[in-house]
Order: structure tokens, then sequence, then C-alpha cells
């Protein structure tokens, strides 16, 4: 199976604490990087879990307070000084271009390679990125400003050669792209060979699921069914609930139902407010209604 990993580079929220740093993380996905969220020191964890600058193809901004976006200006410019030459792809709600032009109008002439800026509608799910590996549709959240979630899919192949059953079967090379098209071979003698006998079915699809900033929405629950991973906000403990109303964030148990109902695999919550000294309570919330829950911590890799 081919590699698709989630490095955890910051999972705490806008308050500042010595524990954790703001959102950010890395899709290692075959080997192509994809970053979603950019808070402020980024970087930092970037180099601390050994990724490589170079291999980042995009950033998706969920949406711009500080501690989703701080870090762009940074780690834009160490990219550059640090000799990078291809286009970097940037993803974001209404105002990411004003935020962008800002900082290439001080910065932009001293940089060694393009930016791109894609404004993200987030009133719905679309479709807004997509190269050979994955593609990577937007979810509409509920904050206090405009933001938007991500949905990941990686694309595979839904049929393999079984390459023994095709040898023991002396299929030519030239055949092999029907074959995996899904028709039978026919031999010269005009034998059929079904093409269950030839091949082996893919793996399911893995799908990761990134719901930043967001007040309890059960509305995200059909666009997410079934995913390999759920990362969900649970900024706040039940007993906080009035808070997490009036911030529009979510608590930890809020972020478990969404995960019981749309019938995921795992759940992954951070966003951690700063009031609590540890997650463990966090953790234990989510976990008495979604067993399945894992919390976040910085430098961590989970491989779906």
């Amino acid at each position: 199976m081919e590699k698709f990993d989630i490095h955890i580079l910051g999972c705490g929220s806008a308050t500042p604490t010595t524990k954790h740093w703001p959102a950010c993380q890395v899709l290692d996905i075959r080997g192509k990087l994809y970053m979603i969220d950019c808070g402020e020191g980024c970087q930092y964890n970037y180099r601390r879990s050994r990724l490589n600058f170079s291999r980042l193809r995009a950033v998706f901004i969920s949406h711009l307070h500080g501690d989703h976006c701080f870090g762009l200006p940074g780690l834009i410019s160490s990219m550059s000084l640090l000799g990078r030459t291809g286009i970097l792809e940037i993803y974001g709600p209404e105002g990411i271009r004003e935020y962008m032009d800002s900082f290439m109008k001080l910065f932009g002439a001293r940089l060694a390679f393009e930016i791109e800026v894609h404004t993200i509608d987030c009133s719905a799910s679309r479709l807004i990125y997509e190269d050979p590996s994955v593609k990577i549709s937007s979810l509409p959240l509920k904050h206090r400003i405009e933001c938007a979630g991500f949905l990941v899919e990686e694309k595979s192949k839904s049929l393999h050669l079984d390459k023994e059953s095709c040898d023991f079967f002396q299929i030519p090379i030239t055949a092999y792209k029907q074959i995996l098209r899904g028709e039978d071979f026919v031999t010269e003698t005009g034998e059929t060979i079904s093409n269950s006998r030839l091949t082996k079915k893919g793996c399911p699809p893995r799908k990761y699921a990134y719901c930043s900033d967001t007040a309890y929405r059960p509305a995200l629950v059909p666009l997410i069914q079934e995913v390999t991973l759920l990362y969900h906000e649970a900024t706040f403990r039940q007993s906080d609930l009035s808070r997490a109303r009036e911030t529009y964030h979510s608590t930890a148990a809020q972020a478990a139902m969404i995960a019981k109902e749309a019938n995921v695999k795992r759940l992954l919550i951070g966003h951690y407010s700063a009031r609590y000294p540890n997650e463990e309570g966090l953790l234990e919330e989510a976990k008495n209604i979604f067993p399945e829950t894992i919390a976040a911590q910085e430098n961590q890799i989970i491989r779906l």
C-alpha cells in the first residue's frame, strides 16, 4: 500500500502555550506533500519532522484567523532561501489573495519561485484541487468568519494485475491495458480467460477529512461518511459548551458525535483551548462517545 501519512505540526488554538503550536498539518501522499493550515512557526516543526521543503505541492488555508495562516510568510521566505524553484499553490477563503498580495508587495521580488493563489467558495462542498495522486474538496464549516474544511481522497486503481496469473497464461504485455480496463483476454485459439483470473481488486481509496474551527455542524455528516480518518476540532470540554457556542467552536463530545454519526473509522481531535493544562479530559470525553479517538500531538505521524 502506498504512503498516506499525516504529520501533525501544530494542534493548539489561538492563545499560545508552551506545550502546543498553532494549527498545521502536512499530508505525505505517495511522496507528494500537501499542507493544511499554516500557523505561526510551522516551519520549525516542518524541519523537526524532516519534511522536504521542495516537495510541498500546495497549501490549504481553512480561514484567515492568525493561528491558521500567520506562518505563511515565514514558510515562503524559508523555501526561497533554500532554493525552491517550483510553483507553490495556495488555496484559501475570500481574503486570501489580499493577504498574500500584501506579503508579495514587500517581499515578492526576492522570491525564487512563483506563487499561485486560489480563492475557495466556503458556502458548499466543491472540488478545488486534483492531481494524479489525490483530489481535494472543500467542506463548508460554521465559524465566525468564512471557513472551509477539506476532504482529501486518494486516487487508487480499481484493478491490479495478478502478475503470476498473467505469466501462467502467457498474457502479452500489450494486452495489459485492456485487462486493467476490465476486459477478458481471448487467446489465439479462441479461449477466453476471464478478467477475474488475471486481476486483483485494488484497495478502497483512503479518505481524510479535516474539519477546522467550526461550531457543531451535523450537516457535515453526509459529506464525510465512512472516511478513514476524521480530524475535528475539539477546543472545549462539554462543561464549557456556552463558551464553545459563543466562539463558534466545538466540544470534544460534539466532535465525537459527528464521528459516530458519520461512521468514520477513526477520529483525531485537536485545536485544544489554552485553558486546559492537558488534553486528557478532552480525549476521555470524546472516547466515551466514540472509542476510536486519538489526540493530536506535535510531530506525531498518523499512517492511513
